[in-house]
């Protein structure tokens, strides 16, 4: 056997291995292997923003974690990555670093600073990934921007708008002035913050109806006053009228039960629209809809005075006029929950709009039953899930009104205005620039282009599918569902649900048979690492001093799955010292097995059995975790094994047998050979780097060993007695080298005698270990006596004396 160099450039070795990695292939997945069973992982493709910190290499080395075990475990892993390019994000971004809005320049001249921006970018995210070591099938490299992943996209659009899954209409959207787009709901972040609420007066034939609001910039898209059909206040107002300060317009007085009698003055009135209950009313009660601004914001005609004001500016004028006009009654400052746009934080709008929608609301209960169906870790974050599918009150706006993104595959007939969708054949296409020779139904041969483009959600909700191969390959199902989602806590509302419900309705299916969760990583702060928040750790700061296996110890062990976790340069560093006794404890044993030649009928000795034993409840441990997510428990399990057992105990029992002879030594050396083997594997899929290392030098040169089989547990070898007999012979070893340290006598150095005291129960144990005591502690004279006594006590078993004379 090859034995370790005494010293070894960490940094420089994972380099190495994930260059050679690459080159032998051992991460592709075979699209042509019928044998080996699928494992296919949904690999959220990211925004590539150039930001790769803790909080991100998280994400990565749970997904490459379960990859790499998957892999050991007999599967043809499927790991693909590809990089969202298109959407809001982008967009921001490049109009930030150019100093300009999209609508200054030619849109073609935008999009191509866009894709040369996010080019740029994911070089920078990518070399990271790879850094860092996680085994991705890079064969299967996409960017959602390439026409070919586009193509994709455009179809399933045109297949849903089959299923009547799709459609158009105008209704109210949730609407960013800002960035002149609809979104979401899932795309609208909600901040707390501290505003003002004004009470004003509505005139009525019984005088004042006092109304507390906190936009009177509403007042003039205002169409109803509500009031709770059991308020005794003013059940008597119903039916009648009020007149709407300073606007002067008359609106009927209504009685609507979602009105909150304790909000306020117990009156609400109803605008087009200042929220979603707003909307709510509107439909319930056919109320008519003004426009009271447009999609950059701005006031419209209807506002009087103050059109042409953007929504905040003429807020403040209106607030500033009607305290000059006495019209406000009363004013103070109150809590309340504003929803801003994801990507830019300006105050959400909601206008109504002519928009792409999905039918999503129809799937709710769909979505609900398949999340309880699925295998979720942690198990309880499927309620996030369920949650938010129920709490939907609209459908998908799917439409955006940008520039970088896929278009809309559609034409409008100039003469009826009938809607041309693209036809398959035809995909992908950019109605904007590709001109339609066809004739409509009605003899029209003009079309006027749809300049609408796509929710980037819609892009990235298909990749279940399309890292299967669809629709290219036949057999594309063999990799469908995705065997797991990863995701983060974050985007449970946005990646799981979109793609829930995206291929439920294309394809009647889950996307996904289990969602791997992952938490959010804190800075030194407390807060969510972020660069705008100036508390991340970029990873290039901790790989040039610690490399990739250490900080994968702390993103795997951290804390359980799914739960938020700091980062903390000590649980780096922790990880270093555990990869440096971990060489160290391995080179030991490729020294001592430089001679090993195998043999038939060698018995382990009594601390042989002992450690095969609690190796093989680590293994059984270790794999339960592994194959539940548990990181955590799987790590520090094997961590603790390796570290406090074989390093701190078994070694140091056995060094008297590894450099002597005969039976004994051979028993040793069969233990080593086989516990070594056995942790490096159950440490592969966390620290890939350093076990690769071990195992090409020592055991196989020319395989990897995250394609060796992950270890067996072997019931057989577990022995109680063993065990217990052990756990009494180690404690004694211990602590009576603590007491001989204690002494201030070197380790190597002879003891003249040492005899321990204890209950009958011990004494046959220690009797049964006598000889590791003896050897182990270089012991002249040993005995062992019934009884109490001694001058000290074992730590852990105090019914058990010593006393020792150098």
């Amino acid at each position: 056997m090859n034995v370790l160099p005494r010293r070894m450039d960490f940094l420089q070795m994972e380099e190495k291995w994930q260059d050679l990695w690459e080159e032998e292939e051992i991460h592709r997945y075979d699209w042509d292997d019928d044998d080996r069973p699928v494992y296919s992982i949904d690999t959220p493709p990211p925004y590539p923003s150039g930001d790769f910190h803790m909080g991100n290499f998280l994400n990565w080395t749970y997904f490459d974690v379960r990859a790499r075990y998957k892999r050991m475990r007999g599967y043809n892993v499927l790991f693909p990555q590809g990089w969202d390019c298109h959407g809001l994000p982008t967009e921001v971004r490049v109009e930030k670093a150019k100093g300009i809005r999209k609508s200054d320049v030619p849109p073609d001249v935008f999009r191509r600073m866009c894709e040369e921006w996010i080019e740029q970018y994911i070089g920078v995210m990518k070399t990271a990934v790879i850094r860092m070591g996680c085994s991705v099938d890079w064969t299967t490299e996409y960017r959602t921007m390439e026409p070919e992943y586009m193509r994709k996209i455009q179809l399933s659009f045109l297949l849903l708008y089959e299923k009547d899954m799709i459609y158009k209409g105008e209704h109210p959207i949730n609407w960013c002035p800002r960035c002149e787009t609809a979104i979401a709901d899932a795309e609208v972040e909600h901040e707390a913050r501290r505003g003002r609420i004004y009470t004003l007066p509505f005139v009525t034939g019984d005088g004042e109806l006092l109304i507390a609001t906190t936009r009177p910039v509403y007042l003039p898209a205002c169409v109803a006053v509500g009031v709770h059909p059991e308020d005794e206040r003013y059940r008597h107002l119903v039916g009648g009228k009020a007149r709407v300060p300073v606007f002067g317009q008359e609106v009927p007085i209504i009685a609507n039960d979602e009105v909150d009698p304790a909000f306020g003055t117990g009156a609400m009135m109803i605008c087009t629209y200042g929220d979603k209950a707003d909307v709510v009313a509107v439909a319930r009660f056919n109320l008519p809809v003004v426009k009271l601004v447009d999609g950059r914001g701005i006031l419209q005609p209807v506002a009087g005075k103050y059109a042409g004001m953007p929504i905040e500016e003429g807020q403040r004028a209106l607030v500033r006029d009607m305290r000059e006009a006495g019209l406000i009654r009363e004013e103070h400052e109150l809590d309340q929950e504003v929803g801003l746009c994801w990507r830019c934080d300006t105050p959400i709008e909601v206008v109504t709009a002519l928009q792409w929608f999905m039918r999503t609301i129809s799937l709710t209960d769909r979505v609900v039953e398949t999340a309880k169906r699925i295998t979720w870790y942690p198990d309880w974050m499927r309620q996030r899930l369920s949650d938010w599918a129920t709490g939907l009150d609209w459908d998908w706006v799917l439409s955006r009104q940008r520039v970088f993104a896929t278009p809309v595959p559609a034409w409008y007939c100039k003469s009826c205005g009938r809607i041309r969708l693209a036809k398959p054949e035809e995909l992908p296409v950019d109605p904007k620039v590709t001109p339609l020779d066809d004739v409509c139904e009605c003899g029209g041969t003009e079309f006027v282009p749809d300049t609408d483009v796509m929710d980037t959600w819609f892009d990235s909700s298909m990749t279940c599918a399309i890292h299967a191969w669809w629709p290219d390959r036949q057999d594309w199902r063999r990799q469908f569902p995705a065997s797991v989602h990863p995701s983060g806590q974050d985007i449970i509302r946005t990646w799981a649900y979109y793609l829930m419900v995206r291929h439920l309705a294309l394809f009647d299916e889950t996307p996904y048979d289990s969602v791997l969760i992952n938490g959010m990583v804190f800075g030194s702060d407390g807060r969510m690492m972020s660069k705008s928040l100036g508390n991340y750790v970029a990873t290039p700061e901790v790989f040039s001093k610690y490399g990739a296996d250490a900080p994968r110890q702390w993103a795997a062990a951290g804390g359980s799955t799914g739960t938020d976790i700091p980062f903390r340069w000590e649980d780096v560093e922790y990880g270093w010292r555990f990869m440096r006794k971990l060489w160290n404890a391995c080179r030991f044993t490729g020294m001592r097995l430089q001679d090993y030649e195998p043999a038939e009928g060698v018995e382990p000795m009594l601390l042989d059995r002992w450690i095969n034993s609690k190796l093989q409840r680590t293994v059984e441990k270790a794999t339960e975790a592994m194959e539940g997510c548990d990181f955590m428990n799987a790590t520090e399990t094997t961590r603790n094994f390796v570290w406090h057992v074989f390093c701190d105990h078994y070694l140091e029992a056995a060094k008297t047998r590894l450099y002597g002879d005969g039976d004994g030594k051979m028993a040793a050396q069969q233990t080593l050979l086989y516990t070594v083997e056995t942790m490096i594997k159950l440490l592969a899929p966390v620290t890939p780097h350093i076990t690769e290392e071990i195992w090409r030098t020592m055991y196989d040169p020319d395989h990897s060993i995250h394609v060796s089989e992950w270890p067996v547990y072997d019931e057989s070898m577990i022995d109680d007695d063993a065990e217990k007999t052990g756990d009494i012979v180690i404690a004694a070893i211990s602590d009576i080298r603590r007491e001989k340290n204690r002494m201030g006598v070197s380790l190597n150095a002879s003891m003249k005698s040492v005899k321990l005291y204890a209950p009958d129960e011990y004494a046959e144990a220690l009797r049964l270990g006598s000889t590791d005591i003896k050897d182990t502690l270089k012991i002249e004279s040993l005995e062992i006596a019934v009884g109490e006594g001694g001058d000290a006590h074992l730590g852990d078993y105090p019914e058990i004396g010593y006393t020792v004379a150098l």
